[in-house]
């Protein structure tokens, strides 16, 4: 299993998009570390706005961040054109960027509106002087119960656990 992905590359990569104006709000597992549950992953999960302007935004983001496609067996991945007409055809990309591993879900599991609902409950967590908008942890739980994938249902116990304590 690959290195969890340090705070240091999580704000490299946010810095990025932050820059670059992206609408976003970290999700998935990432969330749940960032919220101090102890929860480790290797990823970072977004869901992004899918408004026009966004889209060009994140666009220009990720050819800075050198994204390219994550395929399994190739550590470098496949090089690709991340153009605001092809991202806004996709539901989900799994990319890997210069600091590390970044996957788009425009629509999580329990959120068909994504970005639209995800950021009524998100706020904002400081790394490393970035500014950070982190889904909330009852969402990060309702997404994961919505998806019922195995290493989703392992993760569950603990995060409503935290829940309750908080």
């Amino acid at each position: 299993m690959p290195p969890e992905l340090s705070d240091e590359h999580v704000a490299a990569i946010c810095r990025v998009l932050v820059d670059h104006g992206v609408e976003f709000v970290i999700i998935g597992g990432m969330a749940a570390r960032l919220r101090d549950t102890g929860h480790a992953t290797i990823d970072i999960d977004i869901c992004p706005s899918t408004d026009e302007a966004n889209l060009s935004n994140l666009a220009a983001a990720l050819q800075e961040l050198g994204a390219r496609l994550r395929v399994e067996g190739d550590p470098y991945g496949v090089p690709f054109d991340p153009h605001p007409d092809m991202l806004r055809q996709v539901a989900m990309m799994t990319l890997i960027t210069e600091h590390g591993p970044l996957d788009l879900c425009f629509a999580p599991a329990g959120f068909p509106d994504g970005y639209a609902s995800l950021n009524k409950r998100a706020s904002i967590i400081v790394v490393n002087a970035v500014d950070l908008p982190v889904a909330s942890l009852q969402d990060v739980v309702t997404s994961k119960r919505a998806a019922g994938r195995p290493k989703d249902i392992v993760a569950l116990p603990p995060l409503e656990a935290h829940l309750r304590r908080n």
